[in-house]
């Protein structure tokens, strides 16, 4: 397999080449980021695996990532809640919306935040609060709500129970609410 640098590279060049080593060294991880939000919709999964790599070829002239993983995978996010987007809209289920009525108890929301406060500052203070985490508590966190993997899987993957883990997200949840609050973020 090709290394990161050299399928950015490609990219660069503007070589179709590097849309079939990113596919080939990126795809499952896409995939798995855009299903775990999407289900299993394998035509919803392929359009946003494919606007997935639109989206890189497209950003590409601009933007040169040093490790494509992070970068893939927050494009593929981006475009799986843009498919929730739509999906909700149409008053369709997802099984983000579970995700996002998890984390509802403990983030502003909609007409409610203060007008001050941006998705980056409240990204920061977000970041920040995790930083002061235990690195069990920050994987599974992250696990779950980034890149909504089902907690069974973060169970797996960690070693804890799926009991333990939804009990440490039901405590990380509320120790995030409750420092937001401290800092004044209207929930």
């Amino acid at each position: 397999m090709l290394e990161d640098a050299t399928i950015v590279e490609l990219f660069w060049k503007r070589s179709e080449e590097a849309l079939r080593e990113t596919a080939r060294k990126y795809g499952g991880y896409c995939r798995t980021i855009i299903r775990n939000l999407l289900g299993d919709r394998r035509e919803d999964v392929e359009e946003c695996e494919n606007d997935t790599m639109l989206s890189a070829w497209n950003s590409m002239p601009t933007a040169r990532p040093q490790r494509l993983a992070p970068f893939l995978g927050r494009i593929a996010r981006n475009h799986a809640l843009d498919k929730i987007d739509y999906y909700t809209a149409q008053k369709r289920s997802c099984p983000a919306q579970l995700l996002l009525d998890e984390l509802a108890e403990c983030l502003p929301g909609g007409q409610e935040v203060e007008p001050e406060l941006d998705g980056s500052v409240l990204a920061e203070m977000i970041g920040a609060f995790l930083r002061g985490q235990s690195r069990t508590a920050r994987v599974v966190f992250v696990r779950r709500y980034w890149y909504g993997d089902p907690v069974a899987e973060i169970a797996r993957q960690t070693g804890l129970t799926e009991s333990n883990v939804r009990t440490l997200l039901s405590r990380t949840r509320a120790r995030l609410r409750e420092n937001l609050l401290k800092q004044g973020v209207t929930i």
